[in-house]
């Protein structure tokens, strides 16, 4: 029977679900190889050869079947990945919104260490005061998407800067993007579409570092969606790591549009993942954090800036699923 338009098992070998269900699917192929050689070599044996070959057929057709039941019923689990890109950028505000970007990035990197997931910087690029113009990190951990969905969009501070003598309050924003980092995905990227640019990687790391051009950033030429990997040692590893990252930017762009379409139709619109989208404000002198699409707000802000932000994403959580 043919397998055509229907899933590859290979691609779930690692899933616990259904490995056991792939490796008999594979000593099934290996079966078929067999059969079809002996025919090959010995035509006397072709009616039993096919006979042989149509029962093999018809496993591997059933295997496949509850292979694609199981991965099927478990979409919810596969909308949930363990691994996400962080992305922070500094927007309006100069020297503050660059202040403000580093800050925003290490509440989340507490709050990823409080919940016992692991994180890595991909690249960094620092103001010349300090903080982050724009920062990438790589967060893995159980639900770690699930849990930081919603962080998606522009957070605004006010407060007093530490340089403003007059005691005026300035307003900056930084944009902050939740990539998914999906081991299947529905976007397929044409290499003719890329263009590849390799430099070398700043900051401490070595001879290697300094002489090498390990750096990599690839532009995806119909989109102008631009990513860049410094994190690796090799430019090869920094290129596959930047794939996987455009590839997310690329989902995460078709999965905005796609949210922005259905959002007229939801009940409980928390936001639609667009990182234009003003979510929050970060009220230093009244301290006070308002979440502007559920319209609350949390104090205690010193806490909340050292990664104590489970309350928000819980309640975050709730409304969005009605409760």
């Amino acid at each position: 029977m043919s397998e055509v338009n229907r899933i590859n098992p290979d691609d779930y070998a690692d899933d616990r679900r259904v490995s056991y269900l792939v490796a008999e699917w594979k000593k099934l192929t290996q079966s078929e190889k067999d059969a079809e050689e002996l025919v090959e070599v010995d035509p006397s044996m072709n009616e039993l050869g096919e006979k042989e070959l149509a029962d093999i057929a018809e496993q591997k057709e059933r295997l496949i079947g509850e292979i694609e039941k199981i991965v099927g019923n478990g979409a919810e689990e596969r909308e949930w990945p363990n691994e996400v890109v962080l992305e922070v950028r500094a927007g309006v505000g100069g020297d503050e919104a660059s202040l403000f970007s580093e800050e925003l990035s290490r509440m989340y990197l507490r709050f990823a260490e409080s919940k016992g997931w692991k994180w890595r910087a991909l690249s960094e690029s620092t103001a010349t005061v300090g903080g982050y113009k724009e920062a990438q990190f790589e967060i893995k951990g159980e639900n770690c998407y699930r849990e930081l969905r919603f962080e998606t969009g522009v957070h605004r501070v006010q407060r007093v800067p530490a340089t403003e003598k007059a005691g005026r309050i300035h307003t900056s924003t930084a944009s902050v993007a939740i990539l998914p980092i999906y081991k299947r995905t529905k976007i397929k990227i044409n290499p003719s579409d890329l263009e590849m640019e390799t430099s070398r990687s700043g900051g401490a790391g070595g001879q290697n570092v300094n002489k090498v051009e390990t750096a990599v950033r690839i532009i995806h030429k119909p989109t102008g969606i631009d990513v860049k990997c410094t994190s690796e040692r090799s430019q090869a590893q920094n290129r596959e790591k930047a794939l996987t990252l455009l590839t997310s930017r690329l989902q995460q762009a078709q999965d905005e549009s796609e949210a922005r379409a259905r959002s007229a139709e939801r009940k409980a619109q928390v936001g639609t993942g667009d990182r234009s989208e003003k979510i929050r404000t970060y009220n230093f002198p009244q301290d006070r954090v308002t979440d502007h699409r559920i319209k609350e707000s949390w104090s205690n802000l010193e806490a909340i800036m050292t990664g104590r932000i489970g309350e928000i994403l819980q309640t975050l959580d709730a409304k969005e699923r009605g409760e």
